[in-house]
């Protein structure tokens, strides 16, 4: 008969469950409702409050239809405004990298990890991510967004962060 000391199996199985699912704060009303967004069968949304379509997925993952696979990669801030507007994603040549102000727009200020209405925006990391805003105080910052938490920072444009890219709507 194989004994099980319940303390040791239960602390073993909390090791290896799955990361705990977005974190909720109920005193915050949200802003990023999904009725927010027109979905697009092509991969792509439209904030019908900001009027911008968005890539649903962060650059280097793919849209299967459903969700976004695979690992988002990082880029410097110039390697992230050059494949940014090198995009062709879903038959679209305009694609940018957004400015502060429009990745801010993203974040879901009720939530965190991540802070971003996760049914919309499935499988993003919890990290920085590059808008296209520089630092006018600095030659060498540019200002980025938390999907973590929704803070926003500058750092060095010499570091990798994630990129969600966007157009704007016609």
């Amino acid at each position: 008969m194989l004994k099980i000391n319940l303390p040791l199996f239960l602390y073993c199985a909390v090791l290896v469950a799955p990361l705990q699912a977005q974190n909720i704060v109920e005193h915050i009303p949200n802003h990023t409702l999904n009725e927010h967004y027109t979905l697009h069968n092509n991969g792509t949304v439209t904030d019908i409050n900001t009027g911008l379509i968005w890539q649903r997925c962060s650059l280097g993952q793919n849209w299967d239809g459903s969700t976004c696979t695979g690992n988002a990669a990082t880029y410097t801030w110039q390697a992230a405004l050059q494949q940014s507007s090198g995009s062709t994603f879903a038959g679209y040549d305009d694609w940018r990298l957004p400015s502060v102000e429009e990745l801010r727009s993203l974040v879901a200020y009720d939530r965190f990890s991540p802070a971003i209405n996760n049914a919309i925006f499935p499988n993003t990391p919890i990290s920085w991510y590059w808008s296209s805003s520089p630092n006018a105080n600095t030659s060498d910052g540019g200002w980025i967004v938390s999907f973590y938490d929704g803070f926003d920072g500058i750092h060095s444009r010499g570091n990798a962060y994630h990129v969600r890219i966007v157009r704007s709507g016609h």
